[in-house]
């Protein structure tokens, strides 16, 4: 009878339990989304606005000081619905023309140059980093609506989000995008039902008002045309978002253009409905904006009564979807930070995908610039919303402007004629008048709402991004002037002069005490055949002498030379050592070999100098300098004792010792008895 064991499953590692196992690339191709699920991941962001866009035409028309004037909110949200309207087509047409995805900067590259692209470029980063923000700051301004006591614990629940949400997004699109489904559809049913029963009491009469709330206070001001344009730039952010689908192109299902346009009429058919339905029960309810409770929360107690289970879900959904809003900005950052990464204007880095497939160094740069903005500004929806917009609005004029451009250049061509184009191809349309009239509107009225927030939010918060922007396209041109220097630095073609070849390489072992470690250094030396010696920092005068004893009984060859170092330091002296050996002969290669203890762990590794990774840097910018690093690997048991075979012993050093003397004598012998036999053979 025998009995089969079971081999234990293979321990995961914390990465592969927080995020997933690893996915090989071929899978990429299946690494997509269907229109139910796209609509969740690039359109909470433009859904979830109609949460605050009454709200912060509202506050706008309370500088008043009066509730007569609150009626102006409905035609002012008309007038937003005509502007989303035409920034929907125009987009639509941006789908088509410009498959590959890339929004904004895509369209400027091709259309308007680099400057412009790099303006598109940095405008929607910002908004990127803005939107998880402001969407994360707001959820949580829901939360402490229906939960005061919660109030002081705002920002550590904002950054606890941020958290969750990078973590889901690291697992990939597509677990991302099922996973925050749930909450985006859960608020459109919530709203539904809001919004239906709101009509209903409000035709029947039985609609109340809101009651128990104090306005916010601000200067008085006349109402004006210009206040009437502030209100109407500040209820603009329900446009917010709406780039999102062309960004994004290519998450979407064959064929891509098809279902990203289907998504986007859909996203802002569904985003006309809820923010046209709030603000008109909103100004039936008498809602006013406040510093203690969303206009939400005031719409839902009314509709369902203070406490109702309905009114717990309303604040929920809303909650939840302002939260996943974020999910937006982390779907397209990345890709759009990959796109001006592999254009060169961006670090490499960011071009690189993670296990999961997704670009992990854009998503981890999105967490950590999102989170720098909660933490400083509170998490307060209000600080954050003047410098949110102008980028949104930026990216918008300059998409739609090179939109204008594009359809220009398709009205120059014959009919049938095409042309191959650098992101796209150019092909004669008939309707090209309609596109370009249609463009050049929708650009037009979001450059004036970009002017007045520029304009009335300036002092607000505004001038940060203003100023930002340009900076970021500096550093942006920076960064590629750096990346074309490499470039041309290393480019065979453009070599000017013919290369001296080195006459000799010098070995320089960096001995910070005698172990193990050494003992391989010296093996690895002594296996480049080329000549060595060994060099010790005496940072300590005691130390060194140990060194320079322990180096004569258990190394016993080579030359061993202390360097001083009265004022402790470790890199100067080397370097100072190393460069008068290239001095000495300018054809010279100096070929620094240093040791590594390498732990089997990140927090036993943290416990040691790794003093190797400061050297390497130091010593990296010298010419005809070449840097090895000799790890020594450690290994611990399950019950935390050391189990690597390179024990740091005295009598381990002996025993190699005496094995490598062994080796090469019976090596020494053999060499003899073979050229003995040749001898013999040639006789």
């Amino acid at each position: 009878m025998t009995t089969e064991t079971q081999s234990p499953a293979p321990k995961r590692s914390v990465s592969e339990m927080l995020i997933g196992r690893p996915l090989e690339t071929r899978t990429l191709a299946h690494q997509v989304v269907s229109k139910k699920v796209g609509l969740a991941v690039f359109a909470s962001d433009a859904i979830s606005s109609t949460a605050y866009a009454t709200e912060e035409i509202l506050v706008i028309l309370a500088l008043t000081g009066t509730m007569a004037y609150f009626g102006l909110a409905v035609p002012i949200a008309i007038a937003i619905a005509i502007l989303l309207v035409i920034v929907t087509i125009s987009y639509r047409q941006t789908i088509f023309a410009y498959p590959n995805g890339g929004g904004a900067y895509i369209v400027a590259r091709e259309n308007l140059g680099q400057t412009a692209a790099l303006v598109a470029g940095s405008a929607l980063l910002t908004d990127y980093v803005l939107t998880v923000a402001v969407s994360i700051s707001s959820g949580v301004a829901q939360i402490v609506s229906a939960f005061p006591d919660l109030a002081p614990f705002r920002v550590a629940l904002a950054v606890g989000i941020i958290a969750f949400v990078t973590l889901v997004n690291l697992r990939g699109v597509r677990e991302s995008g099922v996973i925050f489904a749930v909450p985006t559809y859960f608020f459109l049913v919530m709203m539904g039902i809001t919004l239906i029963v709101g009509f209903y009491r409000w035709a029947t009469g039985t609609l109340g008002i809101v009651t128990g709330v104090e306005m916010v206070e601000g200067t008085i001001a006349p109402l004006t045309l210009f206040l009437i344009l502030r209100a109407f730039s500040s209820g603009s952010t329900a446009l917010t978002g709406i780039e999102a689908i062309s960004n994004g192109i290519t998450a979407f299902k064959e064929p891509k253009s098809r279902n990203a346009a289907m998504t986007l009429t859909a996203m802002s058919s569904i985003l006309i409905v809820l923010f046209l339905g709030i603000t008109f029960l909103s100004r039936h309810i008498e809602a006013i904006p406040s510093h203690h409770e969303t206009i939400i929360s005031q719409l839902a107690r009314t509709v369902f009564g203070e406490g109702s289970p309905l009114y717990l879900l309303v604040i929920a959904g809303t909650a939840l979807v302002l939260l996943m809003a974020a999910n937006t900005s982390y779907a397209d950052f990345p890709r759009l930070a990959a796109l001006q990464a592999a254009d060169g204007f961006l670090p490499r880095q960011l071009t690189y995908r993670g296990g999961r497939l997704v670009f992990s160094w854009g998503i981890m740069a999105l967490a950590l610039a999102a989170t720098v903005l909660v933490v400083v500004l509170r998490a307060s929806t209000t600080a954050l919303i003047p410098l949110y917009a102008i980028g949104v609005f930026l990216s918008f004029t300059l998409s739609q402007t090179g939109m204008v451009i594009h359809a220009r250049k398709i009205g120059r061509l014959q009919p049938g004629e095409k042309i191959k184009g650098v992101d796209t191809d150019l092909e004669y349309d008939p309707n090209w008048r309609l596109h370009m009239i249609i463009s050049g509107i929708g650009a037009t009225l979001t450059f004036i709402v970009m002017v007045i927030f520029a304009i009335t939010k300036f002092t607000s918060g505004a001038w940060f991004v203003i100023v930002l922007i340009p900076l970021l396209v500096l550093l942006f041109s920076r960064i590629h002037t750096h990346y074309q220097d490499v470039a041309q630095a290393l480019s065979l073609e453009n070599a000017v002069q013919p290369r001296m070849p080195s006459e000799e390489v010098v070995t320089v072992l960096l001995v910070d005490g005698v172990h193990m470690g050494t003992l391989e250094m010296v093996d690895f030396a002594k296996a480049l055949g080329n000549p060595w010696r060994a060099v010790h920092v005496g940072v300590n005068p005691e130390k060194s002498e140990t060194t320079k004893r322990k180096w004569e009984k258990y190394i016993g060859e080579g030359e061993l030379l202390i360097l001083p170092s009265p004022y402790r330091h470790l890199l100067a002296p080397i370097r100072e050592y190393v460069v008068s050996l290239l001095q000495a002969n300018p054809r010279r290669i100096v070929h620094i070999v240093m040791g590594h203890l390498a732990m089997d762990s990140v927090f036993t590794q943290v416990l040691h100098q790794n003093s190797s990774l400061i050297l390497n840097l130091g010593l990296t910018g010298l010419e005809r300098v070449v840097v090895t690093i000799v790890p020594v690997q450690i290994y611990h048991d399950d019950a935390g004792e050391a189990v690597n075979q390179n024990m740091l012993t005295g009598d381990s050093l002996k025993k190699a010792r005496q094995e490598r003397e062994q080796r090469s004598h019976s090596e020494h012998h053999k060499s003899i008895r073979q050229a003995a036999d040749e001898q013999s053979e040639e006789s």
